[in-house]
């Protein structure tokens, strides 16, 4: 059955939930809604933009649905914001699974959830309301992501682990198994988090330096 959906938002991550929900979901998105601050344009992906503040005049909760496409801006805090509005609305969120993911059938998850392809979510996974999972992530068994949490491509989440509300993990981020993710956490990319993490921390993985051999000498070139 298909269901009318407008997403809110018109930046990247709205033009790119358009072509999944067009191109691999039952969802037939039917406009787009912004803040009447940020209203730019009249249509978007070939359809309609709307005031957010109007969408229940132009398109009732009785026939549509919604999904808020907003990235990790100001630690997820601008997604929560309009996915708290919608669901004061009475909108239902809906949330995207790729069909190129694997979720046991046991897994949860919740409202607003955008789940890309090459995602593993194992057995009794949870996953709470308003989270993205990009592209290529692991999730472990019994491991639970709560609210408004936005995961970068290719991170371990290992078993029995906790990722609290507001988090951002950067891409290639490891969490060891037992592993709690405290609240406004921002995992850096390639970080490797072993314990508990704290409170509105920052956690920042090793940056790279050059070698101090060049690869022209590595390789006994000339240029």
């Amino acid at each position: 059955m298909v269901e009318n959906v407008i997403i809110i938002g018109d930046g990247e991550f709205a033009d790119i939930a358009h072509d999944y929900f067009t191109h691999d979901s039952s969802y037939n998105v039917v406009a787009f809604a912004v803040e009447k601050n940020f209203y730019k344009k009249k249509s978007f992906c070939d359809r309609p933009v709307i005031f957010f503040e109007d969408i229940k005049n132009v398109y009732p909760p009785s026939t549509h649905k919604v999904f808020v496409a907003i990235s990790a801006t100001k630690l997820n805090r601008v997604r929560r914001r309009l996915f708290l509005e919608s669901k004061k609305m009475g909108y239902k969120c809906v949330s995207y699974v790729s069909s190129q993911s694997f979720v046991c059938s046991n897994v949860s998850i919740g409202e607003n959830v955008f789940i890309f392809e090459a995602n593993v979510l194992q057995s009794n996974v949870v996953i709470g309301d308003n989270c993205i999972l990009w592209s290529g992530n692991h999730i472990g068994h019994r491991s639970t992501i709560k609210n408004h949490v936005f995961i970068s491509s290719h991170c371990v989440i290992s078993g029995f682990c906790t990722i609290h509300d507001n988090c951002f993990l950067g891409v290639n981020a490891t969490i060891a198994d037992n592993v709690k993710v405290s609240t406004n956490n921002i995992i850096g990319a390639g970080a490797i988090i072993l314990r508990n993490t704290l409170k509105d921390c920052v956690y920042k993985g090793d940056e790279s330096m050059p070698s101090k051999v060049s690869s022209l000498k590595l390789h006994h070139l000339k240029s």
